[in-house]
Formats: C-alpha cells, structure tokens, sequence
C-alpha cells in the first residue's frame, strides 16, 4: 500500500515538474512614454522585481521621453544595473527620443537599441528654479559628466560620446549613435528588434551570457489604474488646476460649514496636489502669490474697492501661476493657455459672486421692522391719534400726527413696538 501511495506520489512530482519546465518563459514589455516621473520609477521597480521572481527571459524597455527628474533617473538607472534579467531599451517607434534623463537610462541597458528616425542624447543637466550660480552649474555637469561615463564604461559604449552628452548637450540619430557606438543595434520594429537579439551576447561584471528568447512570450506590463492617476497628476498643468480647486473648495466649506462635498473635493484635490508637486520644480514664491491672489478676490466680496482688489487678485495669480514651476523644460512648466483659462474662470467666478452679494444689499428689506417700512395699506377705521390699518395682510394698532378717515390708503413710515406711524396717501 504504501508502495503505490509513493508511486503516486513521484508520478504527481514528476508530472508537475514536466509542466513546469514546458511553461514558457516570458519577455516582459515595459513601456515608458512621457516625462520620466517618481511613478513611473516605482512603476518600472515593480515589474524589474516581478521579472526577477518569475524568471524572465528578458525585460524589454520601449521608450519615448524628453526626459525628468535626475534623482528619479538615479533611482531607475540602479533598478536596470541591479536587474538579474537582462534589460533591453528600444527607443521607438520612429520619431521617437530619448533626451536628457531617458538617454542616461538607455546607457545603463544591456542593450541599447533604436529605430529609424530616432534620437538620443541631449542630457545636459538642468538646475532647478533655473539658478544662475556658475559654480553650482559647473558642480553638475561635472557630476552628471563623470555619471554617464561610468555607466558608459560599464556597459562598454564610448565615454565620449557620453560625456559629450551631457556637457555639450549632444544629440545623435539612431545612425550616428550605432556608428559611434554608443548603441547596440538598429531595429525597424519590435519583431526585427527580437530577430536581432536572439543569440546576441551582452557582458556583466566580466561574464558574457547569450540572449535565447526562442519560445519565450511576449507580455505588456501597464500601470495599474491607480499608478496611471498618480502618473496623471503629475503633469504641472494637471497639479496647478488641483491646487486651485482645493483652495476654493476648502474656502467654501469654512463660509458655508456643513455642505460636505466642497470641502471634500477641496481636500483631496490638495492632497493629490501636493503628492505631484514632490515631482515637479516647485517654487513656493509661487504658490503663496496664487494664494494671496485667491485672497484678493474673495475679498472683494467683503469689501467694496470697485475692482481694485479684483485686479490685484489676477495679477498676483498669474504672476504666482508663472513663478510655481520654474524650469526651462516644457514639460515641467505651466502652459499659458491653461494660465489663462484657470485665472479668467476663477476671477469670473469670483465676479459673478461679487455682483450677486451687491444685488442683494441694494434690495429692499421684506422682513421684519425694515420690511414694513414704506409698505402700503388701507385704514381700517377712523385714525384720530389712534386707529387700526391693514397692511401686507396683516392688522396693526396704528397713529397718526393728522386725521385719517377709514378706507384711505396709508403708508407705513415708522415701526414703534407693535405700532405703526403712517401717514395718508392722496
């Protein structure tokens, strides 16, 4: 019996094993297009590591980016050179680049590929905040110079072209970068670029190894829905128009307690605000002139300055909308169109309620002692001193300082406790 329960067993083993074995083993495709963001980085982290666990034959890297965050470049280029399967960038498809921080991480592949009609490079570093201290400029680039050499050496591509890189901002075309070898190899398109790799030998830490990708399926990694909102907001434009919608929702919940979905609204668009801004060249002059400017014109509610507090509202947001993301990169600056719009929309708004709260102050009391003022009715009964008067529906002990006969029209000209002063209308 416990001969055929072993039998069984060994059996199930070897059967699992069989299946095991003839699983196929995958190429990961990872793909990055757009500014290289901290989410991207935890992104491309992610299936570095999922790749290493599941043992993949390759992790395939097509790129398209003008590039990002130095320290976000960092962090990815450690990931690439720590991978245990080899990593593979293909900048593609044709028109595509891999500029600033996406040339470095092209660098740090394996293999370094390009299509027709691409190019790489232009990795001069940029400060933050735009400063003009020559020194600190000097500081980094020579600290991203002797970066990109190293990896360049590393990975055995040509250091000067790498250097030239980053100190003279040196951009190349998939044809030149091949014949100077700073890349590996030209592909036209994904299933060439695979072709290509099979068999091809790629060096680490003085060991060659071959690609064998024979059998091996192709998988697409994407972001996950929340990895693709947090890589979203981390465009400037979409991280200004959060933070102007906290403010104002956070505004309106604090004049109006108790209506919830403003003030709800406002705090997560805040919250979500501030994690983009950990991304972006923030400059807080910036952000406290949008805020002073928000100020300005909510006070413009309270205070009557006939549109000076309006005019000083919008140009303190535009101003601060201008200062907030300092940076000589497009895409890590406010566009003016979506300046524009925002402040235009925002004063606009804050007119619109500006002249409604003016509308109601010019308007006639309809309660109360203020509202009976002025109001008109009849005399119910002879008024000689004292009397009785029916006005807005309703009956009041009334007096008068001249004779009044039943049935005239009188109005009220003053409330004194439960007594009207009226007078006769002729």
């Amino acid at each position: 019996m416990r001969i055929g329960i072993s039998i069984v067993m060994v059996i199930a083993l070897s059967v699992s094993a069989a299946l095991l074995s003839a699983a196929p083993e995958n190429i990961r495709l990872v793909g990055i297009h757009g500014p290289i963001t901290p989410v991207v980085a935890q992104f491309l982290h992610r299936k570095l590591q999922a790749a290493a666990r599941n043992g993949d034959r390759l992790v395939l890297i097509e790129m398209d980016t003008l590039g990002g965050l130095d320290t976000t470049m960092r962090t990815i280029v450690k990931d690439v050179l720590a991978s245990p399967a080899p990593v593979v960038v293909y900048v593609a498809p044709s028109g595509a680049r891999a500029a600033s921080a996406g040339a470095i991480i092209a660098l740090a592949a394996d293999v370094c590929a390009m299509a027709p009609g691409t190019n790489i490079g232009a990795a001069h570093p940029v400060s933050m905040g735009g400063t003009s201290d020559r020194t600190m400029e000097f500081k980094l680039v020579n600290d991203a110079e002797a970066y990109a050499e190293g990896i360049a050496h590393q990975r055995g591509r040509d250091e000067t072209l790498a250097r030239r890189m980053v100190r003279d901002s040196l951009s190349l075309s998939a044809e030149k970068a091949l014949e100077g070898h700073l890349i590996d190899l030209i592909a036209r398109d994904r299933s060439g670029l695979l072709q290509q790799l099979e068999g091809r030998r790629y060096s680490r830490h003085g060991r060659d190894y071959i690609l064998s990708l024979k059998g091996a399926e192709l998988v697409t990694s994407e972001m996950g829905p929340f990895e693709s909102v947090l890589n979203a907001i981390s465009n400037p434009n979409v991280a200004y128009v959060l933070m102007l919608l906290g403010v104002m929702g956070l505004y309106f919940e604090l004049s109006n307690p108790g209506v919830i979905l403003p003030g709800a609204i406002g705090g997560i668009s805040l919250i979500l605000a501030f994690f983009a801004f950990q991304a972006l060249p923030v400059n807080y002059a910036g952000v406290l002139l949008i805020l002073l400017g928000v100020l300005l014109l909510i006070a413009e509610i309270k205070i009557v300055s006939h549109g000076m507090l309006t005019v000083a509202g919008m140009t303190a947001m535009v101003l601060g909308s201008l200062m907030l993301f300092e940076s000589p990169d497009p895409y890590l600056r406010i566009s003016w169109g979506v300046i524009l719009i925002t402040v235009l929309t925002t004063t606009l708004f804050f007119s619109v309620v500006v002249a409604k709260v003016l509308s109601v102050h010019r308007q006639r009391p309809t309660t109360g002692r203020d509202g009976l003022i002025g109001q008109e009715g009849v005399a119910e009964s002879c008024i000689n001193q004292e009397g009785t008067v029916f006005i807005r529906g309703e009956y009041w002990a009334a007096w008068s300082d001249e004779p009044i006969a039943a049935g005239s029209r009188v109005q009220a000209l003053d409330v004194d406790g439960m007594r009207l002063r009226v007078k006769r209308i002729s």
